[in-house]
């Protein structure tokens, strides 16, 4: 594991480090927003008080704390692989680049020894799971890796009930930040409840801090709701998901394609607004981020 520098000296210094996914930059965003987005999350966590730390694989070697240089390869380059924890073996092995999931996010942070992420949503319970049993990576990872994810919610285009019955199943306490209710992505409301609403980064910080200290193992969700103004509307994002859903079983798309060619039509069918809804509660949730991490590193 290659870890940069400034990561290593914030870690030994007992600094607040935020870990960030990859994979909206290769599988997220067409170029250049994904690396304009990435860097501009990474400038708000440093503006919010903690240091960034992008996370990806290059030549089968993690690399914790990407540098520009790095990203902008990332948001440019051809072929590289999505990597969930099942592919992280293979990808080392075999010295391929990868872009790191949630789950894959988690582990390599885990080990970095990094508590808290940032992402936009995680992933879940797929519709049709109940045939399908296309179920994501990322809520087994939570169930085990002691990360905090800070997000806002799981995917819109997942089955938020089944999700949140599964995260409940696996031990995952799920926290609304300033909110009782599961935030949707794009949306503020999804009619489900959290299980416990929080009102401050010290709160989660305190919540962190027990969690750890009593041995109780696996991740904390925290979900924040996306900003009123950059909220779409509800019944036009369904609308969208349903109509992406459909094309995407009309073309016989699955696995680990799926999300990616959603969120793509989704945003052609939005005509940009969800792209720009996706970055906007990204940024959200790296301001909360780092705020959580500020406050964890003062306990």
């Amino acid at each position: 594991m290659k870890i940069n520098p400034e990561i290593i000296n914030a870690l030994k210094e007992n600094k607040p480090v935020v870990a960030l996914e990859s994979t909206i930059i290769s599988h997220g965003m067409p170029y250049p927003k994904n690396v304009e987005t990435a860097l501009k999350v990474e400038k708000t966590i440093r503006d919010s008080g903690a240091i960034p730390a992008t996370i990806g694989i290059i030549d089968g070697e993690p690399i914790v704390g990407m540098t520009p240089e790095e990203i902008e390869e990332f948001g440019k380059r051809k072929g590289i692989l999505k990597a969930s924890r099942l592919d992280l073996p293979v990808i080392y092995a075999k010295k391929l680049w990868a872009a790191t999931t949630v789950a894959a996010t988690m582990i390599i942070a885990a080990q970095a020894g990094i508590e808290v992420f940032v992402t936009g949503g995680i992933g879940g319970v797929h519709r049709g799971a109940n045939e399908t049993m296309d179920i994501s990576a990322d809520l087994q990872e939570l169930a085990k890796t002691n990360v905090t994810v800070i997000c806002a919610g799981a995917k819109a285009i997942l089955d938020l009930p089944l999700t949140m019955e599964y995260l409940e199943t696996m031990g995952v306490p799920v926290l609304g930040y300033q909110t009782e209710e599961l935030p949707a992505f794009y949306t503020r409301e999804s009619g489900l409840k959290v299980n416990y609403r929080v009102d401050s980064p010290k709160e989660i910080a305190l919540i962190m801090k027990e969690k750890k200290a009593n041995n109780l193992n696996g991740g904390i969700l925290v979900t924040n709701p996306i900003p009123k103004e950059y909220a779409l509307d509800k019944s036009a994002i369904d609308f969208a998901i349903e109509k992406a859903l459909a094309e995407a079983n009309k073309q016989g798309i699955k696995g680990k394609a799926v999300t990616p060619f959603l969120l793509k039509t989704i945003v052609e069918l939005t005509d940009g607004e969800s792209l720009e809804s996706n970055i906007k509660l990204v940024l959200n949730n790296a301001v909360l981020g780092a705020k959580i991490a500020k406050e964890y590193k003062e306990l």
